[in-house]
């Protein structure tokens, strides 16, 4: 839910309906899918497997949420990997009935707990707890960090635990080793090339993620590293040499850009690495020892 809480709280405050809808079984994740009237939609869940029937539901405009059952096609379960046949879980929920107060929660990336009170399949109320009030379970799931789902009673709780990303700004052997690294330590790796739209990714990190920019182009992999500088991850990693080092050094200053303290460069551990392979295994040991430190 954490990727669409931008846009879906941009919603909430014009206005504009928005149903939000994610998975409860039988497996748990960050990941939601939003749906806006005529058509539009945002983000996506099982690799938007069960967007048609969840966009039909959407469609509806019913006034509460619900929680929907639904059995998995041959096509769908090819989508999604899930077994046809099996039955997944789903709630639907217009975003005005979620509590206001979980949006910034979730824009600056912290664990929440949604509790969610049925009667039948009908949503009838919705509360939210983090680090800060959770007591009792609630606080064990928070602190346990886990994408997690646990029904008592009549109360389904869905705690939403941020997956840290990698941002990998370049393409090539060595982008591709590092994304395959990065899948290996659990993390959301994104490749992206384009210095471009790599300024709108980066404005949406926070201190749990990481960015590394690499490329031979000087002003292409510069204006990369602007980004990352101007973003709020908590690793900036930039790969090359030296003499690559200092001239995006250089074209950083000729854009005011003075303070690059946050930068490791050339990014990853003194390991000797000179392989692809080995280089990303000395970067992503770099990005482990700042998150413990």
């Amino acid at each position: 839910m954490y990727d669409i809480a931008l846009s879906v709280s941009a919603c909430v405050r014009s206005g504009t309906r928005a149903d939000v809808a994610w998975m409860v079984s039988p497996s748990a994740s960050d990941e939601a899918v939003a749906f806006t009237p005529g058509g539009g939609r945002i983000g996506s869940v099982a690799n938007s497997a069960f967007d048609g029937f969840l966009a039909d539901l959407a469609a509806r405009r019913l006034p509460t949420g619900r929680l929907i059952e639904h059995v998995v096609t041959d096509v769908e379960g090819s989508i999604s990997g899930l077994p046809a046949g099996a039955t997944v879980i789903f709630l639907v929920v217009p975003s005005d009935q979620l509590p206001n107060a979980i949006w910034p929660r979730l824009l600056n990336r912290q664990p929440v707990a949604v509790s969610v009170t049925l009667a039948a399949d009908e949503v009838t109320d919705i509360a939210i707890a983090t680090l800060d009030d959770a007591e009792g379970r609630d606080r064990e799931l928070l602190e346990a960090g886990i994408p997690a789902v646990e029904t008592v009673g009549p109360v389904t709780t869905t705690l939403l635990a941020p997956i840290p990303r990698l941002v990998v700004a370049g393409q090539g052997p060595m982008a591709e080793a590092l994304a395959r690294q990065g899948a290996l330590l659990g993390l959301k790796v994104l490749v992206e090339p384009r210095p471009g739209l790599v300024a709108g990714i980066a404005a949406t990190l926070s201190s749990i993620d990481s960015i590394v920019v690499m490329g031979h182009d000087v002003e292409s992999s510069s204006r990369c590293l602007l980004a990352a500088l101007e973003s709020e991850a908590g690793y900036v990693g930039a790969l090359g040499s030296q003499s690559m080092q200092q001239s995006r050094a250089d074209w950083l200053a000729y854009q005011d850009v003075h303070d690059i303290s946050r930068v490791h460069g050339p990014a990853g551990l003194e390991l000797g690495a000179k392989t692809p392979a080995e280089i990303a295994v000395s970067v992503a040991a770099e990005i482990i020892g700042l998150r413990h430190r």
